[in-house]
């Protein structure tokens, strides 16, 4: 399948990849509007009150729904014993940037509307790629209760939608999925005319300083390899606790093996140490 997968006629095709990821145990599921976004809820057994993750689902901007992510975010939410939010916000081409922008920040305010002052963002991929964007925003304009992300850990983020990481050429044989022209298409679709540097597009290209900690695990086969070094090298850089994890061998998307794939259940359990962590102390 590696570039085959392009425009809204891979809705189908990657949904279904994501919705054979396997059940999490002791975690419900839930459909509910938050901040005027639809979306799924996962539930662990006595999760944590008073916080919450919100994950911004991957899919090159184009693609996903929270439906088809409830099992995979259900395991980031049982690692961690807190409920997520999985947004479905509003993809491309039909809705272009800055829409999804704008649907995960209205998503993290109903969550400071619901009175929930601890908050974690996560993200895959594109997700990722969103939610470092609203890390940004929302660190700098603290919500209107004053509410700053306790942190974000995302996997394999998209942080320069100008592509012009290296490992787009020096991982180019060995990423199983993508490759540069199929990326730039699915970019595309989703900036239309608006400059890939602008930092609500392209994390990498933002003011970090003063950021929460950030965490990112990135396989080292994949072509998203670099904007994941340069994020990092960028935030550490400007004096935010900010780390890298890769993953030797692994593709993108591994975390989908969890159960089976041994990197997959460690990368989980870090996940869950790390949010838990943030999660935990004073509101």
């Amino acid at each position: 399948m590696k570039g085959k997968l392009e425009g809204v006629a891979a809705r189908g095709p990657f949904n279904g990849i994501m919705e054979h990821v396997a059940a999490p145990d002791g975690v419900r599921f839930e459909a509910d509007t938050v901040g005027g976004v639809s979306g799924w809820w996962a539930r662990p057994e006595q999760a944590r009150k008073g916080a919450a993750i919100l994950h911004l689902h991957g899919g090159w901007f184009n693609w996903g729904t929270a439906l088809a992510f409830r099992n995979f975010v259900g395991h980031i939410a049982m690692s961690a014993g807190v409920d997520a939010f999985i947004p479905d916000y509003q993809l491309a081409p039909e809705h272009p940037f800055p829409a999804a922008v704008e649907d995960a920040e209205a998503s993290y305010r109903g969550l400071v509307g619901r009175e929930i002052k601890k908050i974690a963002l996560t993200g895959d991929s594109a997700g990722g790629n969103l939610a470092l964007v609203l890390l940004s925003i929302a660190s700098r304009q603290a919500g209107s209760a004053g509410i700053v992300p306790r942190g974000a850990i995302v996997l394999s983020p998209v942080t320069d939608l100008a592509l012009t990481g290296e490992s787009f050429e020096t991982r180019a044989e060995a990423d199983p999925y993508f490759v540069r022209s199929q990326v730039a298409g699915l970019v595309r679709s989703y900036l239309g005319e608006s400059d890939p540097r602008n930092s609500l597009a392209s994390p990498l290209h933002g003011d970090l300083a003063g950021l929460p900690p950030v965490r990112i695990h990135v396989g080292d086969d994949e072509v998203l390899l670099d904007d994941s070094r340069r994020y990092v090298e960028h935030a550490v850089g400007a004096g935010v606790d900010a780390s890298l994890d890769i993953w030797m061998g692994m593709p993108h998307g591994f975390l989908n093996g969890v159960g089976t794939l041994r990197a997959a259940n460690q990368t989980l359990r870090a996940i869950g140490t790390f949010l838990s962590d943030r999660l935990e102390g004073a509101s």
